[in-house]
């Protein structure tokens, strides 16, 4: 780790302008620190001479060598020297620096935050089976909260069940309409293997169904009102369906390593009447009101700022003007429609509200499941009830400091509107901390979706990747995406390995498909429409998971070999560092190896950056640059058939620590090291 180091130096550098010129902390200018572009100048740069120089009103090399004067010996850390220029390059003292990273003595940065925050991801409609698209939410939402965790934040996990809405309703409809089943012949069917498949082929034949008369959308309507207020038999037929799908959405995300703390049923919002007390807040602080005539007349509206732009604005939004004078125009957005019934918003708003603990109510809760780590989930329940035996007590959900929720970028309308209404409550830390973490959609390159089988070679489609439409039943199902990475990593693993039990065979595979797939969801910009191809996510060479799984498997096997050498474990040789001779480590002859462990060591920095910026692809990235290299330095610096023993040790070093921050960067993209490749 590297920050605690950065925070150190900034505290010197501090005290020192404090004693030298008297600055107090308005005055202090913020102290950047970068990179030296090669070890011949240093490892660490400092600009602050620079930012000093015109209220100073001296030069900035005079101010820098003044700086360094102030600051002076730093035993352990190095020391700093001027440029001429004006910069302050820190030349850090590499055999502590190294030491103490390798035995893990550097204790976390003192600044990340420790506020509890919630994390809202993955968010499956459960009408159907999850598809590739609902992968890179899973990936980038459980990833954010890794990080999150790492950094020092309490991360409760929430997965939001729309267990009410239109996509349930519609393969409620084909169930009863089209399949005509009972509530019995349901139950049996939701037990067959396979049932987010079956109801998959469902919800696109109903879509078709509709398309050939609209008169039947009566059908969707009706149901849509029995399930908002708990009648049966759809609503019986709805519980059956999500809870079905919703489990086997949870045995996918378990493939892919995802878990969660709690579900949260929109059902549970309505029942509890968490909608009616977000209203009274809503009308109370008068963040709506009712407008009395045009087109919204008898509707309840919430005057939005012109910064709430998002992507497509709904066709409740309108701007209502009033005798012609364009000073009093507003942009209205409908919260409440004429004949009562509540919006998406309306319900996001009270569900944000009791996040933060602002709305005065809380769910029940129920055990649902233990999950593959053996972690408990939740679930969110309007019936009170016992506690479940033998799990614990209930854990404190909710109440957070921070909220983030992982929604694609279609949603950002509405996520501005949610920051809106609590600075319209007066809640302006709850809306600075309400952070819409979004995304672009995810395509298949055309090679990928003709392997998969999604579209034929004979296409004369001319894009460049395949969009995929689960209302048509078009895409690729998340588990036959797995499943095919799977079955390709297991043939180049036998290939490789066939010595290897079956079992462990595809456990590697498992664990190399995995990688790829996430690696490929995260190391693109969050920003950026992706087209997943399977070749080159497998690929053991260029950007990509198993690449990184790859350098991790040969550092673990240079440190096995050398064990086996020695006839000692690295845990017997390590502490004898500090007194071992640092020629291999120092001057240029080391400069390879002190730059693979400085580079190892900005993992914390890496990360703080991913959670700053919501960019998770420079995590990614890191970690690419770091294996690389690792694989120079590899074919450049021999560790086991080097015969001066301190420096075949101190490169040990380096690979101990290369393997330990890469396996450490791995897990925090939700990737594991396999034993062999």
């Amino acid at each position: 780790m590297i920050l605690p180091l950065h925070a150190h130096l900034r505290d010197r550098i501090t005290t020192a302008l404090a004693e030298r010129y008297g600055l107090d902390t308005e005055a202090m200018p913020a102290i950047v620190i970068e990179y030296a572009p090669n070890r011949r100048l240093g490892d660490l740069a400092v600009t602050v001479a620079f930012e000093l120089a015109r209220t100073l009103r001296k030069a900035p090399r005079a101010i820098a060598q003044e700086i360094a004067e102030s600051v002076g010996e730093m035993d352990g850390l190095g020391h700093l020297e001027p440029t001429g220029a004006g910069y302050l390059n820190l030349f850090l003292d590499r055999a502590a620096f190294a030491c103490a990273r390798v035995a893990g003595n550097v204790s976390p940065d003192e600044s990340a935050t420790t506020v509890k925050t919630i994390v809202e991801h993955t968010a499956i409609n459960p009408n159907k089976a999850a598809h590739v698209g609902h992968l890179r939410n899973a990936a980038l939402g459980d990833t954010l909260c890794r990080l999150l965790t790492y950094r020092g934040a309490d991360v409760e996990v929430q997965n939001y069940i729309d267990d009410t809405g239109v996509q349930v309703a519609d393969v409620v409809v084909g169930l009863r309409e089209l399949e005509h089943k009972g509530i019995d012949e349901i139950r049996a069917l939701a037990e067959a293997p396979r049932f987010d498949y079956y109801c998959w082929d469902l919800y696109a034949r109903v879509t078709r169904w509709y398309d050939e008369d609209e008169a039947r959308l009566s059908h969707r309507q009706a149901v849509l009102q029995d399930l908002e207020h708990g009648v049966d038999p759809a609503a019986g037929i709805a519980d059956v369906l999500t809870d079905r799908i919703v489990r086997c959405h949870l045995d996918t995300m378990a493939r892919f390593g995802v878990e969660y703390d709690l579900l949260s049923w929109e059902g549970d919002i309505l029942r509890l009447q968490f909608w009616d007390r977000a209203f009274d807040i809503l009308k109370a602080s008068g963040t709506v009101f009712l407008q009395a005539d045009g087109r919204l007349a008898g509707c309840w509206v919430m005057p939005i700022d012109d910064g709430a732009q998002g992507n497509q604005p709904d066709a409740e939004t309108m701007v209502a003007t009033g005798d012609g004078d364009e000073d009093t125009e507003a942009r209205l957005k409908v919260i409440v429609r004429s004949n009562g019934t509540v919006t998406y918003v309306g319900k996001d708003i009270a569900y944000q509200l009791w996040k933060f603990g602002l709305l005065g109510r809380d769910f029940h809760y129920r055990w649902f499941a233990t999950q593959s780590s053996g972690r408990p989930l939740w679930a969110t329940t309007s019936a009170a009830g016992p506690p479940a035996p033998d799990r614990g007590p209930v854990p404190p959900f909710g109440r957070a400091g921070a909220v983030y929720n992982v929604i694609d970028t279609r949603q950002s309308y509405l996520q501005e509107l949610l920051v809106q209404a609590l600075m319209a409550m007066e809640h302006p830390r709850e809306a600075e901390r309400s952070v819409h973490f979004s995304y672009e959609m995810v395509a298949l390159s055309r090679d990928t979706a003709q392997a998969l089988g999604y579209i034929d070679a004979a296409s004369d489609d001319d894009k460049p990747f395949v969009e995929v439409s689960g209302r048509k039943g078009l895409g690729v199902k998340a588990d036959d995406l797995l499943d095919q990475l799977t079955e390709r990593a297991k043939r180049e693993v036998t290939a490789r390995h066939a010595d290897l039990a079956p079992e462990e065979q595809r456990r590697t595979a498992t664990i190399i498909a995995t990688a790829a797939i996430r690696y490929f969801m995260i190391k693109f910009s969050r920003t950026k429409v992706i087209a997943f191809d399977i070749d080159e996510a497998l690929s053991f060479e260029g950007e990509t998971g198993p690449y990184l799984q790859y350098a991790a498997v040969r550092a673990r096997k240079i440190l096995h070999k050398l064990e086996a050498r020695e006839g000692i474990a690295a845990a017997t040789w390590l502490p004898a560092l500090a007194s071992t001779p640092t020629d291999g480590l120092v001057g240029e002859a080391g400069d390879e190896l002190w730059d693979l462990i400085l580079e190892a060591s900005r993992l914390d920095e890496v990360a703080e950056q991913a959670v700053r910026t919501l960019e998770l692809s420079v995590l990614a990235k890191f970690a690419f640059g770091l294996a690389q290299r690792f694989n120079g330095f590899y074919h450049s610096s021999p560790v086991i058939a080097e015969h001066d023993d301190a420096l075949r040790h101190w490169r040990a070093a380096g690979v101990t620590y290369f393997l330990s921050q890469m396996t450490r960067a791995l897990e925090l993209m939700g990737c594991a090291v396999p034993e062999r490749m």
